[in-house]
């Protein structure tokens, strides 16, 4: 079996790859750049997690044209990256409009090319930022259309084991499956030290805390 995975670098997505390889695919590692603050270190953790698992293929592509229309601070970054607020009602200015359906598009491709089974994504719809492109609606209806837009015979399986989890219990299936979190990255902000505030850093930060675990990166201010 072979299973496109979108590889950002980050916890989620380096444990999502390591999980399907583990699950008796082979790896097709897809990552891509949108235009983020975080491109250089993101891509270099892709690359080692990649290697590591190892990959059958690590495949770059670049969509930073995403940076033209602008909106989100990962992506205009005259936009400063909030800092997280649990008590925000509306989304954070780290969305970046329909990226989700812009990798998937991209994933879909790849996968039909290398008549691969699957592609695995990383969303989770419970601690995240409220982001629309990670809710369960929105794969199902991405998967109808995969369906609907491939050749006739092929079947690519949309996965998403995370889905319905929290980060916390993410990260416990990766400490179990020896996920390497030393060569990932999160920071929305930061390349060399992790800002520690912005809400990808929360987020991790509060799964290692929950579980009583050392993040093995390091974060501005100890």
């Amino acid at each position: 079996m072979k299973a496109v995975c979108l590889l950002s670098g980050g916890m989620d997505s380096s444990t999502l790859a390591y999980y399907a390889s583990r699950q008796g695919y082979e790896i097709l590692a897809l990552h891509v750049n949108y235009g983020q603050r975080t491109e250089a270190k993101e891509r270099a953790a892709a690359n080692k997690i990649a290697r590591l698992i190892p990959a059958l293929d690590f495949v770059e592509v670049d969509i930073s044209y995403l940076r033209q229309f602008g909106m989100s601070s990962l992506t205009d970054h005259s936009i400063g990256v909030e800092t997280f607020d649990e008590t925000r009602a509306d989304l954070p200015n780290t969305y970046v409009p329909f990226r989700n359906g812009n990798l998937l598009s991209i994933a879909t491709s790849y996968a039909e090319s290398q008549a691969a089974d699957a592609i695995f994504i990383g969303v989770q719809a419970q601690d995240y930022s409220g982001y629309p492109d990670c809710r369960p609606q929105f794969i199902e209806a991405f998967q109808q259309a995969i369906d609907a837009g491939t050749r006739d015979g092929t079947r690519i399986r949309l996965i998403t084991p995370f889905v319905s989890m929290s980060k916390s219990e993410i990260l416990g299936i990766g400490m179990k499956i020896g996920v390497p979190y030393e060569y990932t990255w999160s920071c929305y902000q930061d390349e060399e030290i992790a800002c520690g505030i912005c809400g990808a850093c929360h987020f991790r930060r509060a799964a290692f805390e929950s579980l009583g675990l050392k993040d093995p990166i390091k974060y501005r201010g100890g």
